[in-house]
């Protein structure tokens, strides 16, 4: 009789009465450290399958963050101009850039035509308040998205451990079988 490494699933079930497996990956009998490898590789792939639209949010989130501190910046430039603090009594002589305009339309859903570059005052600390707002709420969703993003690498790292430390155990139950054979 040869080597049990060298035997067929069906010689060991013969030979020595071990049956090879109760378990099936995609129709396949497989043993169980293949099943863990199996299970751990499905894990990980779901695991992959949230954490890709979650970085894409955190990207997006990240360059509007970009833009509305760029808007924020500007507006405040803007702001700096105006000779007296009468409310909606003076206009800026700062002319707003495009992408502040564009910014402001896209993000605080309140457009301003390129005619309305030159802002009133009351106008001016009304989109620096409406863009600080926006970006404390856009910072607490990058807070709340940053711990899931946490939580999923934590999930993974989980998920190979246990499936290395089954793995050792299954390999050296199987080395302890065959040097007691």
């Amino acid at each position: 009789m040869g080597s049990v490494e060298k035997q067929t699933p069906v010689q060991l079930s013969q030979n020595w009465g071990v049956e090879f497996s109760d378990y099936k990956v995609d129709s396949k009998p497989v043993d169980f450290q293949d099943l863990m490898v199996a299970i751990s590789e499905h894990r990980a792939v779901a695991v992959e399958g949230e954490v890709h639209p979650l970085t894409t949010r955190i990207k997006t989130r990240n360059a509007d963050l970009e833009a509305l501190g760029e808007a924020l910046a500007d507006l405040t430039a803007q702001q700096a101009t105006y000779k007296s603090d009468a409310s909606g009594s003076t206009q800026s002589t700062h002319a707003l850039s495009d992408k502040t305009r564009e910014t402001c339309g896209r993000l605080l859903g309140w457009g301003i035509s390129y005619d309305d570059r030159y802002l009133w005052k009351s106008y001016t600390d009304m989109f620096i308040q409406k863009c600080k707002s926006k970006i404390d709420a856009l910072n607490n969703e990058s807070q709340t998205d940053m711990s899931r993003l946490q939580s999923l690498v934590d999930r993974r790292d989980e998920s190979f451990s246990t499936a290395t430390s089954l793995m050792t155990s299954v390999s050296d139950t199987r080395a302890n079988l065959i040097r007691n054979l």
